[in-house]
């Protein structure tokens, strides 16, 4: 399961890569399903992988010019404020608490990486725009709250800061290069958050890491291959897939046995696995028509 743990690590940092933020909620089912970490250590091992991860892709946009470093800083202030909140909310919560709370995080993201819309591409001569006045006390509020999400449950946020970075002006590209050195500073201040209550297995979360790096270099060099658009709604469905997953496997055990005994259990899981992914798609579709 180690080698099944690490060629999944590389997968998420491809898709991180190809996608610029989303593949990291897979990160904790990952490492607690696979690679069988308890809930809270694969919290803050979660952190680390995202957050050294996202920096390595904010350094490529940094280069590029995409990134506006002072809506990063005032995003990621209140960011690092919430996430260490979170860190340090987390030892209060059963795990099985979390494990849900991190579903729900699940659903949310692969809805909105299906209402999102491409922006069209700049033409190349067109100047880089210049970066919007900022309301200050509405960006760091906004950072406070993904921050605890991040903190709490582990996972970098991307899916709610790229949109919240949208409506202060910021293009979508640049709004998601911003975005990742968000997520480097909330995942920062989260596992500072988490020290002193989680024993990190290093040699395992560097494994992990190194993995979930390579991958995201990859996942760059693909970016223009495949179409942004249809690769992120695959990998919605697919998320949607693995919160169906992570719910059943968390339902208490008498709730199961009681499903079993009458009969519903199967039922349930198919109609969770299958029929919560199929409807979000074909309410996707419909509101397209």
């Amino acid at each position: 399961m180690l080698y099944v743990g690490i060629a999944a690590s590389l997968l998420v940092g491809v898709l991180l890569g190809l996608l610029g933020g989303g593949g990291s909620i897979l990160t904790v089912p990952l490492l607690v399903y696979v690679l069988g970490v308890e809930p809270r250590t694969a919290i803050a091992m979660s952190l680390v992988v995202v957050g050294v991860t996202s920096t390595t892709g904010a350094v490529l946009h940094a280069r590029a010019g995409r990134v506006r470093w002072r809506t990063a800083f005032v995003f990621g202030a209140g960011g690092m404020a919430g996430a260490f909140l979170g860190g340090r909310i987390n030892p209060l919560i059963p795990p099985t608490v979390l494990l849900l709370l991190f579903a729900g995080v699940m659903v949310a993201a692969a809805v909105a990486m299906l209402r999102r819309k491409e922006a069209p591409p700049r033409p190349a001569d067109t100047p880089a725009p210049e970066e919007p006045a900022l309301p200050v006390a509405r960006v760091m509020a906004q950072g406070v709250a993904v921050g605890v999400l991040s903190g709490l449950v582990g996972a970098g946020g991307g899916f709610l800061i790229v949109p919240a970075l949208a409506m202060v002006g910021l293009a979508t590209p640049v709004a998601t290069a911003t975005s990742l050195v968000v997520i480097a500073l909330q995942c920062a201040a989260g596992f500072v958050g988490h020290l002193g209550h989680v024993q990190l297995p290093w040699g395992l979360t560097g494994a992990v890491l190194t993995a979930a790096v390579t991958g995201s270099f990859v996942g760059g060099r693909l970016a223009g291959l495949v179409s942004p658009a249809s690769l992120r709604k695959g990998f919605a469905v697919f998320v949607l897939a693995t919160a169906a997953f992570l719910l059943v496997a968390e339902t208490p055990a008498p709730v199961r046995a009681q499903l079993a005994q009458a009969g519903a259990w199967p039922w349930l899981v198919a109609a969770t696995g299958v029929g919560l992914p199929l409807t979000l798609w074909r309410l996707r579709l419909a509101r397209q028509r």
